[in-house]
């Protein structure tokens, strides 16, 4: 169950509904605190990073018997748990009902602080090579910008890995012209929102205040800032209407 980017207000009502029915809540702490007040009367199991495979395998034991709720931060099927879950699940032979309610991503809570950026295609990438070889990023770094769409970037910079966004923006350079417009969001919907608005040049430059709770967005050849400072990439409605 997505909890969506981590504000109670951008919870679906369903993922609200779902956590009332449930006995037993299991997640990584971060997200748990994140929904404390619907906590109260609930088994609640936590967990930290790290731990995504045993969290999965307890949610399974517990399902077997009772009602569970998985918590996801933003979409669990975006980055999120229900591909470890359902992947358990499969691998065990396992029949357990099961339903995967959805949440707002980080790219959507994102673009919707910065105006519209991902008004038609886009792509959406994670810069961990945790479970993803760089080499296979990179390739699909190289891909996504060749297609002048706007390009979402998670988990772009963690100080394990400080110097994985400092590579996509190169790769991003190939493609794209300094003056590119570029919006940064940290935090959405949480305690310590921040948003800002540069350009791929400069961001290139000095990227020290994006960390692993910033989505980066680059947008794509089309994408412009407007007059207020937000980011629009148009549909193409100005192509066929006047206004």
């Amino acid at each position: 169950m997505g909890i969506g980017p981590g504000g109670m207000a951008q919870m679906t009502g369903r993922a609200v509904e779902a956590i009332r029915e449930a006995e037993y809540v299991v997640g990584n702490a971060f997200y748990l605190d994140q929904i404390a007040p619907l906590l109260p009367g609930k088994q609640v199991v936590r967990s930290s990073m790290g731990r995504e495979v045993d969290r999965a395998k307890a949610c399974i034991d517990l399902a077997r018997d009772h009602r569970v709720v998985m918590v996801s931060g933003g979409d669990p099927g975006i980055y999120g748990m229900a591909s470890i879950v359902l992947e358990v699940l499969d691998r065990a032979g396992e029949t357990v009902d099961y339903e995967v309610v959805p949440g707002v991503t980080a790219s959507c809570a994102g673009a919707s602080l910065l105006g519209s950026p991902l008004s038609g295609d886009h792509v959406t990438l994670s810069l961990s090579d945790l479970l993803t070889p760089w080499e296979e990023i990179e390739h699909r770094l190289d891909l996504a910008f060749q297609m002048g769409v706007p390009v979402v970037l998670y988990n772009p910079k963690s100080h394990g890995r400080p110097e994985n966004l400092g590579r996509a923006l190169a790769i991003a350079a190939r493609h794209l012209p300094p003056e590119t417009p570029v919006g940064l969001v940290r935090n959405a919907y949480r305690e310590g929102q921040e948003t800002a608005t540069t350009t791929l040049g400069a961001l290139a430059e000095d990227d020290a205040a994006v960390d692993m709770r910033t989505a980066v967005f680059i947008g794509g050849k089309e994408t412009f800032r407007m007059k207020d400072g937000g980011m629009l990439t148009p549909r193409g409605y100005g192509r066929k209407y006047v206004y």
